[in-house]
């Protein structure tokens, strides 16, 4: 049929953020027919282009709905919105509670098919609890601004459209698919071995894996990300003797708490720097006393300038592009820690909810490299990698070490964590247009 092709480059011409960019061979994205798609990829390609309204509908919905990670009825509805739409695609969706740790649960879908298995991972729950002032979905022209609305609802939105497309040109019939959508992406639950236990899971039974969360852009070009850096919270806590501060630095009293705590993050500061290797101090008190809460955000302190500081806390996180980077950082650390000074104690924990690193491989590589195929035939320029330093920790992390992951597949967007969060409503479209036709043709690949 003739009508194909001419939808196809209809959708493509409509793609507004490709119309000037540069492709790597810097050939221009031209809006033609692209020649490398078989007659089904190009029937996808006009089923997202005709459905773009309808998800727009539905990412609305999905946003208007509160589902900060604490409000867990808030984001189990927004999980009985995504079981309805991809039961009528023909998946077979299940709810794994998650009580036991404190958070609503995770929704995981399977569709199965005798191709390779792929894994699409996402996440249900945003950071705007149940009393932000940030409530809404409100559209302006082709940009959205909502709770939630890329991080992460725009990308579930995406799995959606492509998965609809798929079944539409009948390549979801022998298609091999996992969907993971967790509850407590933003705060996660504990313990953390069970939180994480089906996604974990689900990886290890994988040959490929696709994250959704936001796509990364700079200067209007669209990144891959082949690589995310961990996320681990640590606690440093601090002691020494107090008395009357006539008597800081003798040999009784010593140097006290505070310029132990002093010390340790200086000394942080100074020594451990190197590529891709981050170790924020978010908060920090010391006194006589001074307490942190349960929860660790919060420090109190009381203290006199008369007075040595009896204890000094600080609580902060370290990020790194490997296991073992991380794992040297902490050593350092550690020793750190340990050259007290006179008359000082101090102890460093690290938390056990961290993300692990999703470290770039050369099989998140050759992941990366499949989807520029996809980029060219669709006349999309290619997409270099994104720097690691410039992403956040995510649950790809969580199944890199198992199987070859790419992430950043979600919707383009802005502000995300923050009141005003937007998305550009029209990388909807080519975001559900790269994930249907790489999604099929990983699971249907010998």
């Amino acid at each position: 049929m003739r009508l194909i092709p001419l939808v196809l480059a209809a959708a493509i011409s409509a793609l507004p953020a490709m119309a000037s960019a540069q492709s790597a061979s810097g050939q221009s994205a031209s809006g033609q027919p692209a020649s490398g798609l078989t007659a089904a990829e190009q029937a996808m390609t006009a089923t997202v282009t005709a459905e773009h309204d309808r998800h727009i509908a539905l990412l609305e919905r999905m946003t208007n709905q509160n589902s900060g990670t604490l409000n867990l009825e808030g984001v189990r509805a927004v999980g009985e919105m995504v079981r309805t739409e991809l039961e009528a695609v023909g998946f077979e969706v299940r709810w794994v509670d998650m009580s036991e740790t404190g958070r609503a649960g995770h929704l995981i879908a399977t569709h199965a098919g005798p191709g390779r298995n792929v894994l699409l991972i996402g996440h249900l729950d945003t950071v705007f609890e149940i009393d932000s002032p940030f409530q809404t979905f409100v559209r302006d022209g082709d940009r959205a601004t909502g709770p939630g609305v890329g991080d992460d609802k725009g990308g579930v939105v995406v799995i959606i459209s492509a998965l609809r497309a798929m079944q539409a040109a009948g390549t979801l019939k022998d298609a091999n698919v996992t969907v993971v959508l967790t509850g407590d992406e933003e705060r996660t639950g504990a313990p953390l071995p069970v939180a994480r236990r089906d996604l974990i899971a689900a990886g290890r039974a994988a040959d490929f894996a696709l994250e959704f969360e936001g796509l990364a852009m700079e200067g209007g070009r669209d990144f891959g990300t082949v690589a995310r850096r961990s996320s681990t919270n640590w606690t440093l806590r601090a002691t020494g003797r107090t008395g009357h501060s006539s008597g800081v630095f003798n040999d009784s009293l010593g140097f006290g708490a505070i310029y132990e705590l002093a010390r340790i993050l200086d000394a942080f500061r100074r020594e451990l720097r190197e590529p891709n290797l981050t170790y924020n101090v978010g908060v920090m008190a010391g006194g006589t006393p001074s307490t942190l809460d349960a929860d660790g955000f919060r420090v109190t302190a009381s203290g006199k300038t008369n007075v040595v500081a009896e204890t000094a806390v600080a609580r902060g996180d370290l990020r790194a592009l490997t296991p073992e980077q991380e794992t040297r950082a902490r050593e350092r650390m550690q020793a750190i820690v340990a050259g007290h000074l006179p008359r000082t104690e101090a102890e460093l924990t690290f938390g056990e909810t961290g993300y692990p690193p999703m470290a770039p491989t050369d099989a998140n590589r050759d992941l990366l490299a499949r989807l520029n195929v996809v980029n060219r035939d669709l006349g999309l320029p290619e997409m270099p990698e994104y720097d690691p330093a410039k992403r956040g920790a995510a649950d790809s992390g969580f199944v890199a070490a198992d199987v070859a992951t790419l992430g950043g597949l979600g919707m383009a967007g802005e502000g995300a964590h923050a009141e005003g969060e937007s998305v550009d409503l029209n990388s909807l479209t080519r975001q559900a247009l790269r994930a249907a036709v790489l999604i099929s043709r990983l699971s249907l690949q010998p």
